[in-house]
């Protein structure tokens, strides 16, 4: 294919995913989709270790159940009969890419006004629950996630939906209606009355019981995550200050995480200060969502969490959910005074984090915050960019948090995150090795999820949003 990897065939060609022809030919335009049974050879793999470390002229086997045979030098690993070859010479490999922190329900340009409005949030909140609402966000959900897909995201997780629009996307791709990346959905985040993300995509409770009926019904409905609001955010605030105010109490979210562990699913925490930290790691919260600064408390707690599910908690930072409002002008951003004094309050605890949680071997994963301002379904790479330029990791170490660490995280290192037999074929073939530049993921040659190859994925971009946030 122009432009692309050259596929040669040891015997006859698999046929394209099953049931797809009218769901996955039309979302994945212009991509040729291929299951199963092939090889990519001479490709230079880039393992998404804390290293940097590189290996060139290897051979990756895919068996037709879309797990990694066989990883070795092309000299030594033939490809097997009747699969496929795939010439990816010249070419860069890389694990698919997993989004930590996701929202699905907007496309990253700057939300309407009608959304932020105070005054409005009733009616907004009622049709995103209407049947038509339910309709709309569901479509704009699979097109979102398609678009992750297309990027290199093969994993993603979900941090607050509008409702259980993204259980019902998750379930149609596993019964292979269309292809789609691997998703843990949260369902609508945990919130109290007047808190972060409520009413528009929180279930609101105002006590522990409260709060683990909440749980429980969201674990009714198929979620694979939990999200909780311990403390204000930027985007709906009303005063300065407002972004990291404690919300929920810590037995609020303790009730919260037992459920939730009980059930084996870990809990996210929306925490964007040191009291929000504190109390939601004493809650047994797995993951911190954006972060500040940190005390040897907290830092104790991260590294030995006796509540978490796995025994420690992890920092997923989301640069790219207030770099864009810090950095560019109102105007072009829509937000007022105060959502850009708190955008610039949290952005500077956040940094303070990353720095604290690599100093004391924390681990950081990597999440983008996609569907607000600025913050679109294709660029990724920019948020392990953004980590490298304002957060001091290096690049082998920003490829590890979306990657490897990522995937340990969440529990799914047994099944992606690295390129190792057993291991899902979840992979993005790059023109150039991104760790000379994580722009590299803007064009990926070929993407596979689970085994399945779309060669030369494209997206649909918004050229005015990519060109402010190259400006800075």
């Amino acid at each position: 294919m122009a432009g692309g990897c050259k596929l040669r065939s040891t015997g006859p060609a698999p046929p394209h995913q099953a049931g797809g022809r009218s769901d996955a030919f039309n979302l994945v335009a212009r991509s040729l989709i291929m299951a199963g049974r092939f090889a990519l050879t001479d490709a230079t793999i880039v393992t998404g270790d804390t290293e940097g470390t590189v290996l060139p002229d290897r051979t990756i086997v895919v068996g037709a159940d879309g797990e990694i045979e066989q990883v070795g030098p092309t000299a030594t690993t033939p490809v097997p009969g009747g699969y496929r070859a795939i010439d990816t010479a010249g070419r860069f490999v890389v694990p698919g890419l997993i989004n930590a922190h996701a929202h699905l329900f907007s496309d990253g340009r700057p939300l309407p006004a009608i959304l932020l409005n105070e005054s409005t949030q009733g009616l907004v909140s009622l049709f995103s629950h209407s049947p038509v609402g339910r309709r709309f966000f569901k479509r704009r959900t699979k097109t979102n996630v398609l678009t992750q897909l297309r990027s290199g995201v093969t994993t993603i997780r979900t941090v607050g939906d509008v409702a259980y629009e993204v259980v019902a996307v998750a379930d149609e791709i596993d019964r292979g209606r269309y292809l789609g990346p691997r998703m843990l959905a949260s369902g609508p985040l945990l919130a109290v009355t007047g808190g972060h993300g409520a009413p528009q995509i929180a279930l609101i409770a105002d006590s522990p019981w409260e709060a683990r009926r909440n749980t429980r019904l969201n674990l009714r409905h198929g979620v694979k995550a939990i999200k909780i609001s311990a403390t204000g955010g930027v985007t709906d605030a009303r005063t300065i200050g407002q972004a990291g105010r404690p919300e929920m109490t810590e037995e609020e979210m303790t009730a919260i995480c037992e459920e939730a562990h009980n059930a084996g699913v870990l809990v996210a925490a929306h925490a964007q200060s040191k009291e929000g930290i504190l109390a939601s790691l004493r809650a047994g919260a797995d993951t911190i969502e954006h972060g500040a600064g940190m005390t040897s408390e907290i830092i104790g707690l991260f590294l030995d969490n006796p509540r978490s599910l796995k025994g420690t908690s992890a920092l997923i930072p989301t640069l790219q959910a207030c770099l864009p409002l810090v950095k560019l002008d109102q105007a072009v951003t829509g937000i007022n005074d105060t959502v850009k004094a708190n955008a610039g309050m949290v952005l500077e605890e956040m940094i303070q984090g990353i720095q604290a949680a690599q100093e004391h071997g924390i681990s950081i994963g990597m999440g983008t915050d996609s569907a607000l301002t600025f913050v679109t379904h294709y660029n990724a790479w920019r948020e392990m960019d953004l980590v490298v330029r304002y957060g001091g990791l290096t690049p082998a170490r920003a490829l590890n948090a979306a990657t490897r660490t990522n995937a340990k995280i969440l529990g799914l290192d047994d099944v992606t995150g690295s390129i190792e037999p057993g291991k899902a074929a979840d992979l993005v073939v790059l023109g150039s090795n991104p760790l000379d530049g994580f722009r590299a993921f803007t064009d990926p040659l070929m993407v596979v999820a689970r085994g399945t190859v779309i060669d030369r994925p494209s997206v649909t971009r918004y050229p005015d949003v990519d060109a402010h946030l190259d400006s800075f």
